[in-house]
């Protein structure tokens, strides 16, 4: 991971949101152990912070209701969090700092635990927010594919993680099906 990802909120919710690759099916955290690596390697909790099965349960949580966030992103502005994700937020020990530049979130929990970097990962979603690039973290509309994305596009309609592979697929199967009927 570069510096620019750790340092963008958008890019590590995007990089999080990927752990599970469902075109392969590849579980990036398949265990406690792999999920406490994950977040110390994006320094969202020291080297060594143990985490357990409900931190795992809560990070599957929260990274399937950011993709469901992100492909709500493709509709109205107006569309909201999954329930789901709700619920981890809501269990995730945040609060209010003035401190700094402008308002921040920050864990209340001490750093050395999964539960405060999962905390900063859900405060990398206001921070998203205030940069303005939360509205174009996406996943990619192709079934098989939802990785997620940021949509760099000038009009914001990019559809795809990449028109190269995925958008490919999806043309070349609606060509097909145009010309069988």
């Amino acid at each position: 991971m570069t510096d620019a990802q750790t340092d963008d909120p958008a890019l590590l919710l995007q990089d999080f949101v990927n752990t599970l690759d469902v075109d392969s099916g590849t579980e990036g955290l398949p265990a406690p152990e792999a999920l406490a690596g994950w977040l110390a390697g994006r320094g969202l909790v020291p080297p060594g912070t143990p985490a357990g099965p409900a931190d795992l349960s809560t990070a599957i949580t929260l990274r399937e209701g950011l993709r469901e966030a992100m492909a709500a992103h493709h509709g109205p502005q107006e569309a909201g969090f999954p329930g789901e994700l709700e619920d981890a937020l809501a269990a995730l020990p945040l609060r209010v700092v003035l401190t700094g530049p402008r308002p921040a979130l920050v864990p209340l929990d001490p750093p050395a635990t999964a539960a405060a970097g999962l905390a900063r990962l859900a405060a990398a979603i206001m921070e998203a927010a205030a940069a303005g690039t939360w509205p174009r973290l996406k996943v990619c509309q192709e079934g098989t594919c939802r990785w997620a994305f940021l949509d760099t596009s000038k009009n914001r309609s990019r559809s795809w993680c990449s028109m190269r592979t995925c958008g490919n697929r999806t043309k070349t199967r609606a060509y097909r099906a145009r010309n069988r009927a």
